[in-house]
This record gives C-alpha cells, structure tokens and sequence, in this order.
C-alpha cells in the first residue's frame, strides 16, 4: 500500500480539514453495532480480498465508521459519536429525509395504485416497459423491489442481464433485449437495459467508438419503433451524489447481505465519476426525444425517491379506478427533466 497520510484521503473523501477532522473515530471493530450483525456470507479471506481492492480513502474511512439498521434500512455513522454520516444532503432540495411512517404509508397507497394500473394493463391488453439507469448505488434495484413487491407475478417480470455471452455479442446489439419485450398485457422492467452501451460499455471500452456512435444514432429509432407499435416506454435515469455513492460503497462492502451488489466494475467507477458524467450527459443529449423523454430521479434519499418514482408511472396513465388525490402530480424538486438535473 502506498505511504499517503490518511488525513490527505480522508481530505480527498470528504473536502477539506472539516471533512478529514470528522473521518476520525475508532477502529469499526469495536462497533456495538455491527457486532449484531448476522453471520457474513464471504469467508474472512474473500473479505479481506474485496477490502484490498477499495481505493485507500475507503479504506481508511471503513476503520472509523459503523452501520446502524435501526430505521430498517443501513445508515453509515461515525463510530466515535455515533452521528449519521449525511452525505444525502450534498445537492438535495429537502433538508430532512421523510420519516419512516410517512414512507410506509405513501408506499402502500402507491402500491395499490400500482395494482390497479397492472390490473387495467392487463384487462385491456397494453404493454408497458421501464428502463432503469443510474449510476451504481443510486437506489434502481430497491425502487423496482417496492414497485412489484406486491404487483402479480404472472403479468410482471424484472429483467436483469448479466453480460453477453459470446453468441449474444455476435448478434445484433438490441436483440437480446427484444427477447424480453412485453406481449399483451404485461409489465416489463429492465434493471438496466440497452443504455448499458451508453454508460458502462462507454467509460470501461467495452465497446468500440464505432458501435457506441451507431448506438447513439438508432437508439432513439430503435425506442421510436416501439411506441409506434403501441408499447408503453418510461425511462428512468436515479441520480446520486459522488459523496453518496462513496457512502452506499462502504455500506456494501459492510453489510453482509449487500456485498454481492459491489462488484469490481463498481470500484473501478469510483475515480472515473467526470466519465460517466460526461457519456450520462451525451446520452441524455442523444436520446431524450419528445416521443421517448428520460425522467431523472433524485436518489439520494432513497425513500423519497422510490415514492416519486411510482408516482411519476402512475401519473402517465388514466387507468381505471385511479385515485387522483393519491397519485398527485411528482415532486419537481425529485423527479425533473434532463436539462434542469446538470
């Protein structure tokens, strides 16, 4: 490991002697709350193995903080005084998060909207696919869990890719996603989709500038051709702050039933964040089309965001049954159109 002084990389986290200043608290070990948690999944040498490939200032801010579950979801604390780590707030419009009781029941009322939306898609034999993209650790995954947590089965699937395979890379890029396209009366959601080739395959060259460009040309043709043939499109960009994500990384990396989600492409995105910005901001300079818009969702926090997402799904559509004082119009200060999130 390099000789760096661990102020400098807590400097380099956190901005500034402020920041550095508050990095520093006693070794995680000694934690009373962590030491609740359930047995780890990893072994102690996969741990220790995941541990090495953290960039440093992780690491050493993983040695002075702790995971409090107490709100049923993890927040990342300081280990010493035990305050919240509040790196939510960095460029969010609310200065306090919405309270839990206040989430669960906005959440119940969406969810039954939501029903009542599936129930009208199916009755009436509409289709309906949603995109979810984002950086990683910007709240998709627990955003699509809330909105089928109670949704039939049968009419609604969750598609989650894993890389191509060599056959798949031989074929025409959208075709394994067309594999997965709703038929009559059914509900797709794509845990990230296509705009893989405008993110990840992007920043990481997994794919050359040649068929990156050619993306960006027929995707909105691609997107077009399926509206025209009477599916329903929603594409949603979540958005999370760099502070945040660095704060849902180490809470990963923490928690044993989370450290699957943190992956090496995960690490190696953390010092390639002005990349991803910049191919975020030619996609959406590419593809946001008055026939295919993006949403983007302000995540970092990631209840209020869940709701506003369901509520900006519902407020697309006049299904039957629909409560109107439930559903509301989104928050304009959460969900906002491309132009007004850089």
């Amino acid at each position: 490991m390099a000789n760096v002084n661990p102020a400098n990389r807590r400097r380099r986290l956190w901005g500034g002697e402020r920041g550095a200043a508050r990095a520093r608290a006693v070794p995680i070990a000694e934690s009373p709350v962590l030491a609740m948690h359930e047995p780890a999944v990893a072994t102690d040498e996969e741990l220790a193995a995941q541990f090495a490939e953290l960039p440093e200032d992780l690491r050493v801010l993983m040695s002075r903080v702790q995971v409090n579950y107490s709100d049923r979801e993890p927040v990342l604390q300081w280990a010493d005084t035990g305050a919240d780590i509040d790196t939510w707030r960095e460029d969010y419009p609310y200065p306090q998060r919405i309270t839990r009781a206040e989430y669960d029941l906005e959440k119940r009322l969406l969810q039954i909207e939501l029903l009542k939306l599936q129930q009208w898609i199916e009755s009436t034999g509409q289709r309906l696919v949603m995109l979810f993209e984002g950086r990683d650790a910007a709240g998709k995954g627990g955003t699509i869990k809330r909105i089928v947590e109670h949704l039939n089965p049968r009419g609604s699937t969750v598609v989650a890719l894993n890389k191509p395979t060599d056959r798949e890379r031989s074929q025409w890029y959208f075709q394994r996603y067309v594999a997965h396209l709703p038929s009559a009366g059914e509900i797709v959601i794509f845990d990230r989709s296509w705009y893989n080739r405008a993110g990840v395959e992007r920043v990481m060259g997994f794919c050359s500038d040649a068929e990156y460009e050619e993306f960006l040309r027929f995707a909105p043709s691609f997107e077009a051709a399926l509206v025209r043939s009477d599916i329903h499109l929603v594409k949603l960009w979540f958005s999370v702050s760099r502070l945040e994500q660095r704060t849902r990384f180490v809470i990963r990396q923490l928690d044993p039933v989370r450290q699957w989600k943190l992956s090496a492409i995960d690490l190696a995105s953390l010092d390639k964040w002005d990349d991803y910005t910049a191919a975020k901001e030619a996609m959406f300079d590419a593809t946001h089309t008055d026939l295919t818009p993006w949403v983007v969702i302000k995540s970092n926090d990631k209840k209020r965001a869940r709701l506003e997402a369901m509520r900006h799904v519902l407020s697309l559509f006049d299904y039957t049954g629909k409560d109107v004082q439930i559903v509301g119009t989104p928050d304009r200060r959460i969900v906002v159109p491309p132009d007004e999130a850089r």
